[in-house]
């Protein structure tokens, strides 16, 4: 089993010096790249007007991520659409909720989030605010889940789409030298693909993914998956990535 002594992760750089990647990294010498597969484009003015939304027909929004709330901050300012004072925001997590606050005061907002960051939980919350008129952000290919869920509701609500996420093509002289490789999605596994469409995994080359999707990309596109979580042992993956490389080391070849 040949020695592992780079991982690339196909996401952003955590903030801060403290991370579970940075931890690995010092525990075992090794060096872990961060470089994202994919980025988000958000949506143009000309492109949202299309939709003909008008922000202040609505009573509440609704963010399912936070590169969302940025979107609709600009896109409202670019259009000069006014925000009413008594406008409601429904956010699936507590930290998009503190993040409005970089745009909005908070204690003149009423702001909600959902207590365990699941979708079926903000729909719950959204249920229960039923006399709302929600518009609800979303990205270019929506949000699988919720959408179910909407289509079998009877709330008063339009999605509105304001960005989407795009391949982050690597550079025809940008280097890929790397013993590892970890996935969070099948749109990365896609965008990895689109830049090495010839690529060879070999027994030298391993492939870890957080999500049953990311894994299912893998697999259709003939890669080996050699972590996956979640997993009976692991619901982490930064935890699977630290055993695989402890066990890889422990038996593995210079």
């Amino acid at each position: 089993m040949p020695k592992i002594k780079s991982i690339l992760v196909s996401q952003p750089q955590p903030e801060g010096t403290k991370s579970p990647y940075f931890d690995i990294a010092e525990k075992h010498d090794l060096k872990v790249v961060f470089r994202p597969f994919i980025k988000v484009e958000g949506y143009s003015i000309n492109e949202f007007s299309k939709q003909k939304i008008n922000i202040p027909d609505y009573s509440a929004i609704v963010f399912v991520a936070r590169t969302g709330v940025d979107h609709f901050f600009r896109l409202a300012k670019e259009g000069k659409m006014k925000i009413v004072p008594e406008m409601k925001y429904f956010c699936l997590t507590e930290s998009f909720a503190y993040y409005i606050q970089k745009y909005i005061k908070f204690r003149k907002r009423k702001i909600f989030s959902a207590t365990t960051g699941k979708i079926a939980d903000l729909f719950a919350m959204l249920e229960k605010n039923s006399s709302e008129k929600f518009l609800i952000i979303l990205p270019e290919n929506g949000n699988e889940e919720l959408e179910k869920l909407l289509s079998k509701s009877k709330l008063n609500h339009t999605k509105a789409y304001m960005y989407r996420t795009v391949s982050n093509d690597f550079a025809k002289n940008e280097k890929f030298d790397y013993d590892m490789v970890i996935f969070f999605s099948p749109f990365g596994v896609q965008s990895f693909i689109n830049s090495f469409p010839n690529f060879e995994q070999g027994p030298d080359k391993y492939f870890g993914c957080l999500g049953a999707a990311a894994a299912q990309s893998l697999k259709e596109a003939g890669f080996r998956v050699d972590i996956e979580v979640p997993n009976p042992q692991f619901s982490s993956i930064t935890l699977a990535i630290e055993d695989f490389v402890h066990r890889n080391h422990k038996g593995g070849k210079k």
